[in-house]
This record gives C-alpha cells, structure tokens and sequence, in this order.
C-alpha cells in the first residue's frame, strides 16, 4: 500500500494517534485508558517522554479534564462528568428545547418497549439465560439498545433542563 493510501485512511491502529501532537496523544491516551494510569504507562501509550507526558496532565488536572490519584505512583483517569457536562452543554447548545423535549419523548417510548417485551424495570434484571441458544445474541443487542437509550434520555433531559433555564425569562 502506498504511503498516500495512509495518509487518507486511519492510522494504523498500534499508534492511533500518529501524526498528532504531543499535547493531544497524552488527551488522546487519558481517553482511552479504562483504569486510572502511571505517567510511564500514559508516556508510553501517547509515545512521548514522562515530563511532557507530566506536563499535559498537570494541565489536563487544572482543567478538570483528568483527576489524579496521589501516591507512589501518581496515577491519572479520565473524567467522566467532565465529559458528560461537555455533552449536555453541546446538547442543549445545538438544540432547542423543543427537540430536545421530543428525543426523551422517544426514548421514553422505546424504554418502554423493552421494558413490556421482557417483562423488566431494567436491563440489569434481564437473565439472558432464560431464553433460547437462538436468541441470546438478540437479546444482548436489545438490552445494550435499551442500556444506552436510559442513559440517552437521562443525558438529553439534562440539557433539556439546562436549555430550558437558560431560555427561561429573566425576572429580575
């Protein structure tokens, strides 16, 4: 393959994030790290030194973006409600209460499918065992469905409240 052909595609998924700076292979590392991280081991993933790897954390600690664990070592993770309160901000920015009102409609509808088809307050109260070899693939589809679209609507009726108080007239 020519190198034009990699230039046009993703990168090659042992560095996902070749051609990046450092500044953004350390955010991109943080990101994809499922458990709280050493500065060696994230230095490692973003392929950088361990100070600059310490410096853009530092940062990332400031903003609010990672939250750092004190010991021997030191160890960072991602954080979620930073990333959770970015998406209800852009939500709620790039909607209108309106539309954000009949998303949870539908999501509250399609929860309610689920929760009638089998018989559940929850996707956690499902035994998938109960049903036949045949099906089992299908119902861990649904109940993956019906896991995100609780999670959507609690998301969207978030920014549904943020827009809605921002929109809210002022009486002052």
């Amino acid at each position: 393959m020519s190198d034009d052909a990699h230039r046009d595609g993703p990168p090659p998924f042992d560095r996902p994030f070749e051609g990046e700076d450092t500044k953004q292979r350390v955010y991109g590392a943080v990101l994809h790290a499922r458990e709280p991280m050493t500065v060696s081991e994230l230095a490692e993933r973003a392929d950088c030194s361990e100070e600059s790897a310490r410096t853009h954390l530092s940062f990332y600690d400031d903003l609010g973006i990672v939250i750092r664990h004190e010991g021997r070592p030191v160890r960072y993770e991602r954080n979620t409600d930073y990333f959770e309160w970015r998406r209800v901000n852009r939500l709620a920015r790039e909607n209108t209460v309106n539309e954000l009102q009949v998303y949870v409609s539908e999501l509250t509808d399609r929860i309610e499918v689920y929760r009638d088809e089998y018989n559940a307050d929850s996707p956690a109260e499902v035994n998938v065992l109960e049903f036949d070899a045949t099906q089992i693939d299908d119902v861990y589809v649904d109940l993956g469905d019906w896991a995100t679209a609780i999670e959507e609507r609690r998301l969207h009726e978030r920014a549904r409240r943020k827009a809605a108080g921002s929109t809210a007239p002022s009486h002052g």
